[in-house]
């Protein structure tokens, strides 16, 4: 069967999802394929090519209900863990484009087309629109980023220096990190109905 460059994206996902982005070399992709290592580079020139061509693959795939008669709140909400599943969905190939692909969203790619629809759907100036998004989308994959390295996990766990009125802190339920991410998104929310609300406030009073 011909090489292409989808069949040889799908395989390099497939290694990537077992063993890691490092683990992953052009010969090993070649013994999946049955092919010559040498005959890969007539489609991908190199290892970062190819991880910016799996990158693309996999946001391609990332669908989200629309909700355009909800809430824009509820609209995030969904957004934002659909996202999270498509980023738990491949891990290892998530965590390397967060913190190596400065570029893995594009202005076309549906998350940023969504996300973007959203802000504009909360009442953002049209102006601060890709700003506001921009920030969204840095807190997000940060909050994914220490999901999947483990760090949340383990800040998560740390003790308060002072336990809060009423508790000994001797209860470990150990960390909830789907609930976790649902408040990292509420706070986020919550911000900027705030903003909003003093912006529409400072418009009135100046009136």
């Amino acid at each position: 069967m011909p090489l292409t460059e989808a069949g040889i994206y799908a395989a390099a996902l497939r290694l990537i999802d077992a063993d890691g982005v490092e683990a992953l070399t052009m010969r090993k992709l070649a013994t999946a394929l049955d092919a010559n290592p040498m005959s890969l580079y007539h489609h991908v020139p190199n290892k970062d090519a190819l991880l910016r061509g799996v990158t693309r693959m996999v946001g391609a795939q990332f669908r989200t209900v629309t909700l355009e008669d909800a809430p824009w709140q509820e609209r995030f909400r969904l957004l934002a863990t659909d996202f999270r599943t498509l980023a738990h969905r491949h891990p290892e190939l998530m965590a390397y484009s967060f913190s190596h692909q400065t570029d893995f969203i594009q202005p076309d790619d549906p998350f940023w087309t969504a996300l973007t629809a959203i802000v504009n759907a909360a009442g953002v100036p049209r102006s601060e629109v890709p700003e506001i998004a921009a920030l969204i989308v840095a807190v997000v994959i940060g909050v994914l980023t220490s999901e999947l390295n483990g760090a949340l996990h383990k800040l998560s766990e740390l003790e308060p220096v002072v336990p809060a009125a009423g508790e000994d802190g001797s209860e470990d339920a150990g960390p909830d990190e789907d609930r976790m991410f649902r408040l990292g998104m509420d706070t986020l929310i919550a911000g900027l109905e705030s903003r909003l609300a003093a912006e529409r406030d400072g418009q009135g009073a100046g009136r």
